[in-house]
């Protein structure tokens, strides 16, 4: 049976470049052509996963399942059908297997939503993160370049031994006001201020 998808819309486009800049992978199955997009969160982001699933599901062949990890952790995941277009995207964002930045990569508000429900993080009031410590410095520094095109303004915290990407103060009102209109109801918990001086 073929196992290959069609063209994606500019909708699909989004969220698989957000997805990627975030948790997800693409891969290529040894003897395959093409590549497919990994969408793997915990189950109690089923959620977000379900939501990811219905913008994509004409690229998938089933539905999110249930595996567990190492340990206690319990996922929820799915996987597209090959595509082309996804494999032009893996040839982009991949060296060997290391995911890196692309120099003429351009952002818009639903990439950079999507981009913040799967790896961003707020502490307190102030404190708005993108966790890119996959990202050697120069890509990081690339991401940044991406975050300026949209005039959000950032600096390079470290994070223990890592490196991530911080959303100054002056930027934090415009941040939210691109992505409000795509945050999922289940991560607006992501946009509320806390008083409390916890991440999550």
């Amino acid at each position: 049976m073929d196992n290959t998808v069609g063209s994606l819309t500019q909708l699909q486009r989004s969220i698989i470049i957000g997805t990627i800049l975030g948790d997800g992978y693409l891969r290529i199955v040894p003897g395959r052509k093409n590549a497919f997009l990994e969408v793997n969160h915990t189950f109690h982001q089923r959620d977000y996963v379900d939501w990811k699933f219905k913008m994509l599901e004409s690229l998938c062949k089933s539905g999110p399942v249930v595996r567990r990890g190492n340990g206690n952790r319990i996922a929820y995941r799915f996987t597209t059908r090959q595509s082309g277009e996804i494999s032009e995207l893996y040839k982009r964002f991949y060296q060997g297997k290391k995911k890196v930045i692309p120099d003429n990569l351009h952002l818009d508000s639903l990439m950079l939503a999507v981009w913040y429900m799967d790896d961003g993080s707020k502490c307190g009031k102030d404190n708005i993160y993108l966790n890119t410590q996959q990202f050697d410095l120069a890509d990081q520094e690339r991401c940044r370049s991406l975050l300026k095109q949209l005039e959000i303004e950032t600096t390079l915290n470290k994070d223990k031994t890592y490196w991530r990407i911080r959303v100054r103060k002056s930027s934090i009102s415009k941040f939210f006001k691109l992505i409000y209109p795509h945050i999922i109801p289940s991560m607006q918990y992501k946009l509320s201020y806390s008083p409390v001086e916890t991440c999550s």
